[in-house]
């Protein structure tokens, strides 16, 4: 997803009784109620779970993911990347979607699976020492988040195939990956790996430990269909908000990782360049920041919503 001073407490840091009319897999209350019965369900579940809801997301969402990255890249206005898509045709449109499938699927199921796992983990610790439970779960979250940028090479290899710069250097991913290991080695794949860092640790923690919280603001829902809305809407807001808060790192990783070869630049000078060529402008630094919410918006949703939908299924 991406310290964390405050946070209220939600269903996963708190167990609370359900209510007696539902059944325990209800998400009638907070959204993280499951990982209180994690001890009583398939270890695998939530991976699979997740994987499931990021590959609808992805399939979804691509072509808003490319006009997006357009915009961080070079700094244009989203109609200017539409046209610019719309020069190159239908068939390169979805041109660099196997990284971020493959990267996005696997990133979701580690995501909430080792937030599953690193909870149940710390949390038998946590109780023998007297650790607060808000503390241990937010270390779960915070670990999760770290895991997954074992998968940077995706995002990097992503950025190359989108960048149309690089359009007659690459060919396709396996292309992309072998030209990389061949001509710079394995470290070159890694390119842009701090900004990931410090976005996904973080923002997992904000994103876990909001969700319940926010959740319980929703009116009360009493259908299927109802509940379903509370959890887009849940997904959507945190994962748009948390979107726009850690959007200049995302500009750092995509300026970053559209680099090949040569010197491995401080995450602080590439944010210092790009807003230097931005015209020392913070507006312009956040350029692209509002289809990404809007992007978010239904990514995080759709993301939220069928996971919360594949866990009562499963």
């Amino acid at each position: 997803m991406g310290a964390i001073t405050t946070m209220a407490p939600d269903s996963s840091l708190q167990p609370q009784a359900l209510p007696p009319s539902h059944s325990k897999s209800s998400t009638t209350g907070p959204v993280l109620a499951h990982g209180l019965e994690v001890g009583l369900e398939p270890r695998g579940k939530h991976y699979v779970c997740g994987s499931v809801a990021a590959f609808t997301n992805i399939m979804i969402t691509f072509p808003i993911q490319k006009v997006l990255f357009r915009q961080q890249l070079h700094g244009i206005r989203a109609s200017e990347a539409v046209r610019q898509l719309q020069h190159e045709g239908l068939r390169s449109l979805y041109r660099g979607l196997l990284p971020p499938l493959l990267q996005k699927t696997v990133t979701v199921a580690l995501m909430f699976g080792l937030y599953e796992d690193f909870s149940r983990l710390l949390l038998h610790h946590g109780r023998s020492c007297g650790s607060p439970e808000i503390l241990t779960r937010s270390t779960a979250a915070f670990l999760a988040g770290t895991a997954e940028a074992a998968l940077t090479p995706f995002e990097r290899v992503q950025t190359l195939l989108q960048d149309h710069r690089h359009a007659g250097r690459f060919r396709n991913t396996a292309h992309a990956f072998g030209s990389l290991v061949q001509q710079h080695g394995v470290r070159e794949c890694y390119r842009g790996l701090v900004p990931v860092l410090l976005r996904n640790g973080p923002s997992n923690v904000l994103f876990f430990g909001l969700r319940g919280p926010l959740r319980r603001q929703l009116p009360e829902a009493h259908s299927h269909a109802g509940h379903m809305l509370n959890d887009f809407v849940c997904g959507g807001l945190l994962g748009a908000g948390l979107g726009v808060l850690f959007y200049p790192l995302n500009v750092v990783k995509s300026r970053a990782q559209s680099q090949v070869g040569g010197a491995f630049v401080p995450c602080s000078q590439v944010l210092l360049t790009v807003w230097r060529e931005r015209g020392r402008s913070v507006v312009m630094l956040f350029r692209g920041a509002t289809l990404n919410y809007h992007r978010s918006l239904l990514s995080w949703g759709i993301i939220n919503s069928t996971y919360e939908l594949l866990l009562k299924i499963f």
